[in-house]
């Protein structure tokens, strides 16, 4: 990544739905950047369980918070509190977000929808609205959003969780255009299949049918997509990358794959 180091050493980059998978991934590509991590999870145990091993990693400090997205006044309060220099967040990845159910939209249980929703699309609202005022009054600022190739195209049995990923793609472009003339940049990074939790917490704990999914290829990890954020976020401060699509070379959009 060349001399990325020096761009981000010491900025505070907010990070929620930190504690598994992309999320994880990208604390730890940004503490190798040298970055002051505040960390947000309903699980803030498990982000305690990384501390040290993100200090040693190379973040210069770590800040916790146990934090539901969904949680619009909780969402409000844990920005408006944040000691000191935790308050001036130059990265926001806008990471929390899940699949639930893989059902026909007719036969869908609406708890599903709810929790999709409300997660992708108002959580990723809430955070925003809280952060970007912020940036715009400090004159700096990125917010970088985790789309999905399913924001492209719709597949079978997904129609819910491709609706909430194509609201992210659009609430990312309108945000991008509601900035111009403010030094704030605005990206979307949208995986294909990624291995993680996801297909796990789609069905709901049922591991073997999570198993499958990966089956008979190879899908992206975390750490690739960790990877294009902190490129992403390592531009010049002129260049805004505006949209990362990216899959396993076994994957050519959100229907079509390669397994041997």
């Amino acid at each position: 990544m060349g001399n990325a180091g020096t761009k981000l050493n010491g900025r505070v980059v907010f990070i929620t739905g930190a504690s598994a998978g992309i999320g994880a991934a990208c604390a730890f590509a940004f503490a190798a950047e040298g970055a002051r991590l505040l960390l947000a999870a309903r699980r803030v145990e498990r982000l305690e369980m990384m501390q040290a091993r993100l200090m040693k990693a190379g973040a210069k400090d770590v800040l916790m918070l146990a934090l539901d997205v969904r949680e619009r006044a909780t969402v409000e309060r844990a920005i408006a509190a944040l000691p000191g220099k935790w308050g001036a967040i130059d990265v926001l990845v806008n990471n929390a977000g899940l699949s639930r159910g893989l059902d026909k939209l007719y036969a869908g249980k609406v708890s599903d929808w709810e929790e999709m929703i409300d997660t992708n699309v108002k959580g990723l609202l809430y955070v925003t609205r809280a952060v970007v005022p912020g940036m715009v009054e400090r004159g700096r600022g990125h917010v970088i959003s985790l789309g999905s190739t399913a924001g492209e195209i719709a597949y079978p049995n997904g129609a819910v969780y491709c609706g909430t990923k194509a609201a992210e793609k659009l609430i990312n472009d309108g945000l991008r255009e509601d900035l111009l003339g403010t030094p704030v940049r605005v990206t979307s990074v949208d995986p294909g299949m990624v291995e993680t939790d996801f297909s796990k917490v789609r069905f709901h704990g049922d591991e073997a049918r999570a198993a499958k999914v990966y089956q008979g290829l190879t899908p992206l990890t975390p750490e690739d997509v960790a990877d294009a954020i902190v490129w992403a976020a390592t531009r010049p401060a002129h260049v805004n990358i505006a949209r990362v699509s990216m899959t396993t070379i076994d994957q050519a959009n959100s229907l079509l794959f390669n397994r041997s």
